[in-house]
């Protein structure tokens, strides 16, 4: 039988935020029980080659274990930023939405 395919969107949910060319995304569990698996499956690595096409110079991942989330803070996503980018999407709030897409295990 083939395994079904889930994604971090099955398991949390994201906030956004962002500053000139950074982008901030919290992922936060729906269940206590699922922050493990979080934790496994959300890794620094994991998250920079999801985003790889917007070439992100650095992912840092802070965890938050009593709040059941982490926070991913992004480099050099934003095309320079709100106010240099040509970007639709300027601010990088759909980028919380792609990052829930990340298949996980």
């Amino acid at each position: 039988m083939k395994p079904v395919q889930r994604t971090l969107y099955d398991i949390a949910h994201a906030r956004t935020g962002d500053k000139g060319n950074i982008s901030n995304i919290s992922l936060i569990a729906y269940e206590p029980k699922d922050y493990d698996l979080l934790v496994q499956q959300a890794t620094e690595e994991r998250v920079a080659q999801h985003f790889s096409d917007r070439k992100p110079s650095k992912v840092i991942r802070y965890l938050l274990p009593k709040l059941h989330a982490m926070n991913f803070v992004i480099h050099d996503v934003l095309d320079g930023g709100v106010n240099d980018s040509l970007n639709l999407d300027m601010h990088g709030k759909a980028l919380s939405f792609h990052l829930l897409n990340l298949p996980i295990e």
